[in-house]
């Protein structure tokens, strides 16, 4: 009573939030299998992206004026160039695939991990059936080297999809720092995501 947003009570998982500490191919490898089960799930009457999950899993063009603003905010802070070039390949890319079922927020906080495996995904809030490159953002967001080669190979996307997932990622590191967006580390955090964008 008096609590505003819709609630649930769930048992207790066992694990620990992913991060850096167990970036592994075999972390990522479990997590490559799960969201190709997902996707995989029959989509039909699965709600599509919109205001309830940020439009992830739409068009990945919703976010270009916020995305242009950001790099005018950070005019000689960022290397402009090669973030508009990560960001024109990720909007020049069309996605052919069926619209699958996509969870729209998979990041290192609703990953649970139990000696170095993927113990469970939480928080399905912002799933909608659409285009999965969204999903993807979390080969720069947690994983890196080996971890993010085995993670691409597992999750046998295209070269379009993944132009798509980087360029999700590119996105969501430009507002955090433009705008300061969360803790120090927070931001801290999204500068060494777009670091890790440009170095691929």
């Amino acid at each position: 009573l008096g609590y505003p947003w819709p609630w649930s009570v769930y048992g207790w998982l066992e694990g620990e939030p992913a991060s850096a500490l167990v970036d592994t191919p075999a972390l990522a490898e479990d997590l490559a299998i799960f969201l190709r089960a997902l996707q995989a799930i029959e989509p039909h009457g699965g709600p599509p992206p919109g205001e309830h999950n940020f439009s992830r899993g739409g068009a990945l063009l919703t976010y270009d004026q916020d995305t242009r603003q950001a790099l005018s905010d950070l005019a000689g802070n960022v290397d402009a160039v090669a973030c508009e070039r990560v960001w024109e390949a990720a909007l020049a890319t069309t996605a052919t695939a069926p619209a699958a079922w996509l969870h729209g927020d998979v990041a290192g906080t609703n990953l649970l991990v139990r000696d170095g495996r993927l113990a469970a995904v939480l928080d399905f809030g912002g799933m909608a059936v659409g285009d999965v490159a969204c999903d993807l953002t979390i080969a720069w967001t947690l994983f890196s080297g080996a971890a993010r080669t085995a993670f691409r190979a597992h999750i046998a996307c295209d070269e379009a999809t993944w132009a798509r997932a980087r360029g999700w990622a590119l996105w969501k590191a430009l507002i955090l720092i433009a705008w300061q967006s969360g803790s120090v580390a927070a931001v801290a955090d999204a500068q060494r995501v777009l670091d890790a964008v440009l170095r691929e």
